[in-house]
């Protein structure tokens, strides 16, 4: 019997997902699981790692999806809401997916690419019709889940983790993150990336906690749900937290203590997926009285690095390796190094099985004895890590130094003028790269000036050499291929 499931048993009458306004129990979510479980299984006695595609409505439904296909012996490869039909048609062409389950909102864009690639197409409420059975035996490790990584040059590839795998991601953060049964948490987060699926859902299910579900992010509604007092456990993206940062400065007075009150008396709140800008950790801290908890963590990995639950937690760190989990630094030889910066390299059993059909992407991406190359660039301070960026991305090669755009972006954040930016290196023939900055402003700005401003908190050698300023930055700056169209500005 499947760990997640054996926990669910645990906690049987006790409130499991709130969705749609509605409370289910644990039983409830173990009902439905079983129905689409045994709906799978119509034909045979056990999946055996069958990849089963499904895009249904975050709340009691997806959870019972995706434990159903589970304890079916099925790989559960969750589809994104927002994708359009060419991204969807990847993932099912690449998986191979011949069975795909749906909410009804749905059908109208699956249909077509379900007849393309001559899957079944089913939706989960008539799933759940069927009368339940007993699971196959489905072993820790068999392949539980393909995530799809964000593509840059190339598609995107499937990550392939096992049930020991999710399990080990699963039961470290809730030592580490000390969930209990009385924690009640809320979810905004899209459910085809880790964040959502492990930190969120599967922690608050695996320790008994409730877990409340907003299918579509809107400050409002947050602070809604904040002010019933009942959620203690939050965790969203740093774009979350500046949005409900926006939304919290144009309330009334009356309205602003009412909801700083009810944060404060939550138990954690955690940002990752990208980094935090210092000043909107600072700007949180003064309306919650939180200090957000930032960790590292990646699709082939779970969560490998954390701030300390007790302790400090520094502002631009991602903490110290989680308990279970094998960091090292190491230079381009995969030669570990210290005291200067490196590529974060990661050894545990929170650590992926593959890439989905890409024995060679996946060859490459581990050393010789084992280690996962993430690709990321940090330095050790006192024991915490410090992402520079990823590795030709944000880290910018010139005069023999590596410096990261993410520090320089985080100094030109705190000028008064600048809204918003992002840094890139620009190729150059004596220097290798020099540093650019395309700068989204708030209102005029001389340049002369924001030269000598930056000499004072930056060395000389990362002050950026060419700046262009620009209306409006391009969608997720920080991501590799926008990047790219940011230096195509300069030309």
């Amino acid at each position: 019997m499947l760990q997640v499931i054996d926990q669910a048993r645990k906690h049987g009458r006790q409130v499991a997902v709130i969705s749609g306004g509605r409370p289910y129990t644990y039983d409830d979510v173990l009902e439905r699981s079983s129905q689409i479980a045994s709906f799978l299984l119509r034909d045979t006695g056990d999946l055996r790692e069958v990849p089963v595609a499904f895009m249904v409505n975050p709340g009691v439904d997806y959870v019972a999806t995706l434990w159903g296909i589970w304890r079916a012996g099925g790989i559960a490869v969750p589809l994104c809401l927002s994708h359009p039909a060419p991204a969807l048609e990847h993932v099912l062409r690449d998986t191979g997916a011949s069975i795909i389950l749906t909410s009804a909102a749905f059908s109208g864009l699956l249909v077509p690419l379900a007849d393309k690639y001559h899957a079944s197409l089913t939706d989960v409420s008539d799933a759940r019709r069927e009368q339940a059975q007993d699971d196959p035996d489905v072993a820790a490790s068999r392949r539980a889940m393909i995530l799809y990584t964000s593509g840059t040059t190339n598609l995107p590839k499937g990550v392939v983790t096992t049930h020991r795998n999710l399990e080990a991601q699963i039961k470290t953060l809730v030592k580490a993150w000390r969930w209990t049964p009385q924690d009640h948490s809320l979810c905004v987060l899209p459910l085809h990336h880790v964040h959502g699926i492990i930190n969120v859902v599967s922690c608050s299910l695996w320790a008994g906690a409730r877990c409340e579900f907003l299918p579509d992010f809107n400050a409002a509604e947050v602070f809604q749900v904040f002010l019933r007092g009942e959620v203690n456990v939050f965790m969203a993206v740093p774009t979350i937290y500046f949005k409900l940062i926006a939304a919290w400065e144009k309330m009334t007075a009356g309205e602003q203590e009412r909801v700083s009150a009810a944060l404060r008396r939550m138990r954690l709140m955690v940002s990752g997926s990208a980094a935090l800008p210092v000043s909107v950790m600072e700007r949180w801290q003064a309306i919650s009285g939180h200090r957000l908890l930032e960790r590292y963590g990646m699709t082939e990995l779970g969560m490998a690095i954390s701030n300390p639950y007790d302790g400090e937690r520094r502002p631009g760190s991602v903490g110290i390796p989680l308990e279970g989990v094998d960091i090292r630094l190491c230079d381009e030889k995969d030669h570990g190094v210290s005291g200067e910066p490196g590529e974060i390299q990661v050894r545990g059993d929170n650590v992926f099985l593959e890439y989905w059909c890409q024995p060679e992407a996946t060859r490459k991406s581990f050393t010789g004895d084992g280690w996962f190359k993430t690709g990321d660039i940090a330095v050790v301070e006192d024991g915490y890590y410090r992402i520079m960026g990823r590795n030709s991305v944000d880290i910018i090669k010139s005069g023999g130094y590596k410096i990261s755009a993410l520090e320089i972006e985080e100094v030109l954040r705190t000028h008064p003028s600048i809204q918003d930016c992002a840094v890139v290196g620009l190729e150059d023939e004596e220097w290798g790269e020099v540093v650019a900055a395309a700068l989204h402003v708030r209102q005029e700005l001389d340049l002369a000036s924001l030269r000598n401003w930056l000499k004072d908190r930056i060395p000389g050698y990362r002050v950026p050499r060419k700046f262009i300023v620009i209306h409006e930055l391009p969608r997720n700056a920080m991501g590799k291929v926008v990047k790219n169209e940011v230096k195509k500005l300069f030309q």
